[in-house]
């Protein structure tokens, strides 16, 4: 499979930083790019990488990046809480998007919080280039997602959800303790293979290295978000929404169907398929179903 790799400058606030992208196929290819964004915020793209197979299955060039602040690109630890917002990495994908040619005509695929960015910027900046809006696990308000979260909570053992409760009323959320609890939640929720794939590990380990952006934007946990998106919503901005949207969530995803439901409600243009037996990443559990109805949709 063909790919190539490099790095953007991205001019922000009068510094000048590095966008690092993957792009697997050609961009001069006659099917329509699909910029791919991870979630997070602060995870590295790695692993979103099963998307490369909609080259190889359906021809699209697929662009991979790592957000400022993650992975390849440039590493910010000190800035303040104040930097780190929706408006900085709404600018850097149109950035990249520009310089890779690719701004008047291209799909967007969000993951999570890649999907939360991308349903934003389509409702407040309405890109023109952009066709196919595709929302995987994504939720449409963090209120909702806690909701969520804390629903499935109710379903670790009693002992499991004490130790998380007390500790993060502690404030000790890096107890070993805790993160043995998160590791449990995550097994059923994040990912449901027994051994996590080596690009999973590795995107864990990206946030474990440089935390800055999740911690700052999110939180200790996927289920504990005292960031500064806790209370991010895109609900009542939906009607603004244009263009024909996927969304995705699975049977025993993080993103339950209370996330997702604003969504279905709202958007002008939508479909809705849930996965079973998959959780927050059925582009690993369930590939081969998951890569049909993306493929299909993005090519029809």
């Amino acid at each position: 499979m063909s790919f190539i790799t490099g790095t953007t400058d991205f001019h922000y606030a009068g510094e000048i930083f590095k966008t690092w992208y993957k792009v697997v196929g050609s961009l001069d290819s006659t099917q329509r790019p699909l910029i791919a964004l991870h979630g997070g915020p602060g995870m590295s793209h790695d692993y979103i990488l099963p998307h490369s197979r909609l080259h190889e299955l359906y021809g699209i060039p697929v662009i991979f990046y790592d957000q400022i602040g993650i992975g390849k690109s440039t590493h910010l630890p000190n800035k303040p809480k104040e930097f780190w917002t929706s408006e900085l990495f709404m600018d850097e994908l149109e950035n990249l998007l520009q310089s890779l040619g690719v701004s008047s005509d291209f799909d967007l695929l969000g993951c999570s919080w890649g999907g939360m960015l991308g349903v934003e910027w389509a409702a407040k900046r309405h890109p023109k280039g952009l066709k196919r809006l595709l929302l995987i696990g994504t939720p449409a308000s963090m209120e909702l997602w806690v909701e969520s979260q804390n629903k499935l909570l109710q379903g670790l053992d009693k002992d499991v959800h004490e130790a998380l409760t007390k500790h993060e009323q502690a404030g000790t959320t890096h107890d070993p303790e805790y993160e043995a609890g998160m590791g449990l939640f995550y097994k059923k929720h994040a990912n449901r293979l027994e051994t996590w794939p080596e690009e999973l590990l590795k995107s864990v380990a990206s946030t474990a290295e440089d935390p800055t952006v999740y911690h700052t934007m999110n939180g200790p946990s996927e289920f504990c978000i005292t960031g500064s998106i806790k209370t991010w919503s895109v609900i009542d901005l939906l009607e603004s929404v244009d263009y024909t949207t996927l969304i995705t969530n699975s049977e025993y995803d993080m993103a339950q169907d209370i996330t997702i439901l604003p969504f279905f409600k709202r958007l002008a243009k939508v479909k809705w398929v849930k996965f079973h037996n998959a959780s927050h990443h059925p582009f690993w559990e369930i590939p081969e179903e998951y890569l049909k109805v993306v493929g299909e949709f993005l090519t029809m």
